[in-house]
């Protein structure tokens, strides 16, 4: 019997080390996506965070007007006549699997503009889906109880935060914030993406955003391909800007727009000025890191004044008209 034990253990061990050997050379080897993929996670593990180019400074920021910042990512810190809002909030060091004692995922390149202890008080948080770097849920469980709008099918996912006023919005329908500087509409339309949170998950929705306040809009434009949907939203118009998509297009153009067509989906909604997000921060593709600014710069190189960002930690003001 002891023979038998020694004999099975000896052969796990070299099953095991097989086993490992072979994941190892095929991990350092193989030009597959998904090889590739961890190679660059395993890679990232050494590299430093970089700090954000500039620090918003929203305690001075005027509720008279409408501001905005890039916080890194799809995360846009946003004063609107008195209301916050704060979109797709992820300020950890990785998105992905929360293990509990840390998160598995891709890591960040710069560090989010603003710590979470330097936000400003927020009235509503806007989740466009339930993909890990945009309900990021380390970051949301540290909020107190908000008005959270959210896509349809995705408040379950929140269940274990302090969040309890969970708006799910289906496209095409809406819901209103009421707060002492005043009301603020919120309405979600279709976008072309998809929701699911695990690969063997229910299908979840996903949404764009009309955000509306003493007769000025902006749109959220959450993650998603090219679509002529953004033609659908015109009317609910004029838009003053709209926060789009730019990156992780390279090989995914099927879920995320390239820069270019960020740019015609504005332009299809008829937006002033466009802030790009989804971009510099994460990487969530193949396309190099700063692939999507520039090619949005030089697409609007005729017109650069209707470029709102171009580094995490900017600021923008809307002009008055």
């Amino acid at each position: 019997m002891l023979r038998r034990r020694r004999l099975f253990l000896k052969t796990f061990i070299a099953g095991t080390a097989a086993t490992v050997s072979g994941a190892t050379y095929w991990i350092s080897t193989s030009q597959k996506h998904a090889a590739r993929w961890a190679r660059a996670i395993m890679a990232d593990a050494k590299r430093e965070v970089l700090p954000a180019a500039l620090k918003p400074e929203p305690t001075k920021w005027s509720d008279q007007k409408i501001t905005m910042a890039w916080l890194g990512h799809s995360t846009v810190l946003i004063n609107f006549y008195g209301i916050t809002i704060l979109t797709d909030p992820s300020l950890g060091k990785r998105v992905g699997i929360n293990l509990g004692i840390g998160t598995a995922g891709p890591k960040r390149y710069i560090a989010p503009a603003l710590t979470f202890n330097e936000l400003p008080p927020v009235d509503v948080l806007l989740l466009s889906h339930a993909h890990m770097d945009h309900m990021d849920l380390p970051t949301l469980n540290r909020f107190q109880d908000l008005f959270t709008v959210s896509a349809s099918r995705t408040g379950e996912i929140l269940k274990g935060t302090r969040l309890k006023s969970i708006h799910e919005l289906k496209w095409g329908s809406e819901t209103t914030f009421r707060g002492k500087p005043g009301e603020l509409s919120i309405a979600a339309f279709e976008v072309r993406h998809w929701g699911r949170r695990w690969p063997n998950d229910i299908d979840r929705g996903y949404n764009g955003y009309i955000l509306k306040r003493e007769g000025k809009a902006l749109l959220f434009g959450g993650d998603t391909a090219q679509t002529s949907l953004f033609r659908e939203v015109r009317g609910h118009g004029p838009f003053e800007i709209a926060m789009m998509p730019i990156g992780a297009y390279q090989p995914w153009v099927r879920s995320h727009c390239n820069p270019e067509q960020a740019l015609a989906m504005a332009n299809d909604a008829g937006a002033k000025y466009i802030m790009p997000i989804h971009h510099q921060t994460f990487r969530l593709s193949e396309e190099p890191m700063n692939e999507p600014i520039t090619r949005l710069e030089k697409a609007l190189e005729q017109e650069p004044e209707r470029l709102a960002t171009r580094k995490v930690g900017e600021t923008f003001v809307l002009p008055a008209t």
